[in-house]
């Protein structure tokens, strides 16, 4: 098979067309015929070598794929052959074929296609574990969505307008605040020319953010904490601007705030079959009916792997980057 080698560390230019051996998958995995593959920042991250693939997963770039399963690995009872699926994987793929675990496997959403279905595992598994488990966003609540115009804010935006929040969002030009209201965001922000605690609170009537999704980190740590509502929950799942930074602690005493986070690669097999499952009855059928959509940014064959980290790194997208291995 065909797959993206990553003989060192450093920039897009080091990924590398390769051609190695398909792999078999162990007891409990599928092999799927890859269709397509979501570009992810991890993705990046692991490429400049600070962010190693957990013990025993691929040394292979990509963490969610959409196609066709080809074979079975022993104790497969939910899959066969020829099954539609897109996974969440735990590296490999950028290939031609992965194997991944049965349970991480998803069937792809009625009405949707390969490409649009490689955008759901990693950017929804990430945004349903941290908005709804850890941060338990509620009907009514006010969530703000740091990066609204990324692949996880396209998401997190959709997800919690229909599960009834108050969704605000910050994005860099106007460009991209129009496409989060156009996904349901009640106000985008754009961070470079307004201030969102001001913005927020104005908004709000002096409420704050009850949920606040952060992958910026920084400067907007303190931010954060100044804008969240009494008991508000503030989640970070990357630290673009920074993961080290002082923070006043009075504040979260004073509003009872839970300052959280998570990864969501070295979780257990079995965390992620829990947010597998809860994503397949909460979440899939908003999606066969139409009211959450991926929203697909640019696609690049598996050669151009390069390309697709060049736009991830220059954020000019809105939405997801997928690669056609195919292509």
């Amino acid at each position: 098979m065909r797959y993206i080698d990553l003989p060192e560390h450093g920039g897009p230019e080091v990924m590398q067309l390769a051609e190695g051996e398909k792999p078999q998958p162990a007891a409990g995995e599928v092999l799927i015929k890859v269709a397509a593959a979501g570009v992810n920042r991890p993705d990046v991250v692991q490429r400049m070598g600070l962010y190693p693939p957990p013990p025993g997963a691929s040394a292979v770039l990509g963490l969610e794929v959409a196609g066709e399963i080809v074979a079975l690995g022993d104790k497969v009872q939910r899959w066969k052959p020829g099954d539609r699926v897109c996974a969440l994987a735990n590296g490999g793929g950028y290939a031609e074929f992965v194997a991944v675990p049965a349970t991480q496997c998803l069937p792809v959403p009625e009405g949707l296609s390969m490409l649009e279905a490689a955008a759901l595992p990693e950017t929804f598994f990430t945004v349903w574990s941290n908005v709804f488990d850890r941060a338990e966003l509620k009907a009514g609540e006010i969530l703000l969505v740091h990066g609204g115009s990324s692949g996880i804010g396209t998401a997190a935006i959709q997800l919690g307008k229909n599960f009834g929040a108050r969704v605000f969002a910050t994005a860099g030009s106007a460009e991209k605040c129009a496409a989060c209201e156009k996904l349901g965001a009640e106000r985008a922000i754009n961070y470079k020319s307004e201030d969102f605690v001001e913005v927020v609170r104005e908004a709000t009537g002096g409420h704050g953010a009850d949920v606040i999704l952060d992958m910026v980190g920084g400067g907007y740590v303190d931010r954060n904490i100044q804008l969240a509502a009494r008991d508000g929950r503030i989640v970070n799942i990357a630290f673009l601007q920074g993961a080290r930074v002082q923070v006043n602690m009075l504040p979260v005493m004073l509003k009872r705030l839970t300052l959280t986070g998570s990864t969501l690669r070295p979780r257990t097999a079995e965390e992620k079959a829990a947010i597998a499952s809860a994503l397949e009855r909460k979440v899939w059928p908003l999606i066969e009916e139409g009211r959450i959509r991926p929203q697909i940014a640019a696609t690049f064959p598996l050669r151009q792997a390069g390309d697709a980290h060049r736009l991830m790194e220059s954020s000019g997208h809105i939405g997801k980057i997928v690669l056609t291995p195919g292509g």
